[in-house]
């Protein structure tokens, strides 16, 4: 192979990416007739099944990022980054039993009406600004990093890649609504843990000592290493990395509206639940699963050592196997998986924008009183827009240092992360706490992250520089916020108003 860097996709392969890519686009088209109301487009008139919400939620969250990061992590080093999701069956019992109840109270269709019932206008302005944003550069990185092993299966340009691929998930997700984004998510979700099984399948029958010869070379290597267990908490220990994913997890499970949307296309708040609780069952295992390919395939090239890796990024290490290990046709369906992996958050991601846009900014502020068939072309051009910025932030991306991309995503993320946890939690679990409380410690809680941000860019000077390393920043944002809010609670001594439905403490009967 005289470029390490390309290496060509066999025609079989080609057979069956094509054979993906056009079941995708059909589901689609056929889930296009049906979108005549924006019920329909936005919840699926709320008919959904909980296995296949529990499937979307799955391949929602769970992006590019677990087919080719998470073993390349394990791959260069160990098992530290798993740590962060090991809180997740705690968040997922609290998501079951506090938090489904309230976004499926009222018909509810977007998080942050939760925000305007419980806040009013401001807390619920700012948490669909917030999440805009935020989708819209989680959305950009993924799209980027998985145009990354396409170029180096294809050869073609990064941009090329970036615009074929955004422009296509764009197509089933505009047109077929949450409908095509469910059942696509469904099948993804599938092709992503099958594409997986082959790998680690093909890896273990090809290991001389199979299994066990993972297991020992692993251990000996310190593969399967948890990271420190000291409480240093300007390292990422094992404690540190476990705090964050609290934070981390109570922020998706409580106020993301890619989840939120599942709950409340569920059909009942049972099939909600359950949804939940597949989604937190597959979920943890399916993460380690993906670590242990990456051990895996550490072990793979210590035994079958190969010159060609040496010249390759730790992230085309799993697709280099893939295309000259895995047969013609199967390697397909592999390339497949890492494709599906990321078009499942990306399609969530321009359904869910068009959403909050159309409920929580046109309907009830900037389009008032216009009938339903406005709103549901308004989502569709919404969808367009939302894919223009997705593809033009993809191809920003492209053309920034690693460094850079990674610093820019960084500080745009914590001054734009904010306090989005703190007002839901507030919100759940406490009565007093009013709008004007909520909107004045938002402002504060906004200042001190751009603090923050800006000393962590450097801009501020030494004397004046807060020392926390940019892991902190979100926590310590949601954590200034919940004491100024309640703090202001208490010094304006407002009489409480009826919180009925909307408080763990005054609840109410849903469906």
């Amino acid at each position: 192979m005289s470029d390490p860097a390309v290496i060509p996709i066999r025609t079989l392969d080609w057979v069956a990416i094509a054979g993906y890519l056009a079941l995708m686009v059909g589901i689609g088209l056929y889930f296009a007739r049906r979108n005549n109301s924006t019920e329909e487009y936005f919840v699926g008139n709320r008919s959904f099944p909980g296995w296949a919400i529990g499937l979307s939620m799955l391949g929602t969250i769970i992006s590019s990022g677990t087919f080719l990061a998470l073993p390349a992590a394990a791959y260069v080093l160990d098992w530290r980054q798993l740590s962060i999701n090991l809180v997740l069956p705690i968040i997922a019992v609290l998501a079951i039993v506090v938090f489904i109840p309230f976004f499926r109270r009222s018909g509810l269709t977007s998080a942050f009406e939760y925000l305007g019932d419980r806040y009013g206008t401001g807390p619920r302005l700012y948490g669909t600004a917030s999440f805009i944003v935020m989708q819209l550069i989680r959305m950009a990185q993924i799209l980027f990093l998985v145009a990354l092993p396409i170029q180096f299966l294809t050869g073609a340009s990064i941009e090329t890649v970036i615009i074929i691929a955004g422009v296509f998930v764009a197509v089933y997700t505009i047109v077929g609504g949450i409908d095509a984004v469910i059942w696509t998510d469904v099948i993804q979700a599938i092709v992503l843990i099958g594409g997986g099984i082959i790998c680690f399948t093909l890896i273990v029958w090809d290991l001389p000592g199979g299994l066990s010869q993972i297991i020992d070379i692993g251990t000996a290597h310190e593969k399967f290493s948890l990271g420190s267990f000291d409480f240093d908490f300007a390292e990422r220990t094992f404690w540190t990395v476990s705090i964050l994913g609290i934070v981390n997890w109570l922020t998706i499970y409580a106020s993301d509206q890619n989840l939120v949307q599942r709950y409340a296309a569920a059909k009942s708040m049972r099939e909600a639940r359950k949804a939940t609780a597949i989604y937190s069952a597959i979920a943890l295992p399916m993460w380690a699963f993906f670590f242990l390919i990456g051990t895996s395939l550490f072990v793979y090239y210590l035994q079958f050592p190969d010159q060609t890796i040496t010249g390759l990024e730790v992230d085309q290490v799993l697709p280099h196997f893939i295309l000259t290990r895995v047969p013609a046709g199967v390697a397909g369906l592999v390339v497949a998986a890492i494709m599906a992996a990321a078009m499942s958050s990306l399609d969530s991601g321009v359904n869910s924008i068009s959403t909050v846009v159309v409920v929580d900014i046109l309907k009830p502020y900037l389009r008032k009183g216009r009938d339903d068939r406005y709103y549901l072309r308004a989502a569709r051009l919404i969808g367009i827009a939302v894919a223009a910025l997705m593809i033009t932030g993809a191809i920003t991306f492209s053309r920034l240092p690693k460094e850079s991309m990674n610093d820019v995503s960084l500080i745009v993320t914590s001054v734009f992360g904010g306090c989005v946890m703190g007002l839901f939690m507030l919100g759940f679990f406490t009565r007093r706490v009013d709008g004007r409380s909520a909107t004045i410690a938002i402002g504060l809680a906004i200042m001190f992250n751009i603090y923050l941000a800006l000393c962590l860019a450097g801009r501020i000077a030494e004397s004046w520089r807060l020392g926390v390393h940019s892991y902190w920043i979100g926590p310590l944002v949601n954590l200034v916020f919940i004491i100024i809010a309640y703090g202001l609670s208490l010094l304006r001594r407002v009489p409480p108003r009826s919180v009925a439905g909307l408080t763990v403490w005054a609840p109410k009967e849903v469906s």
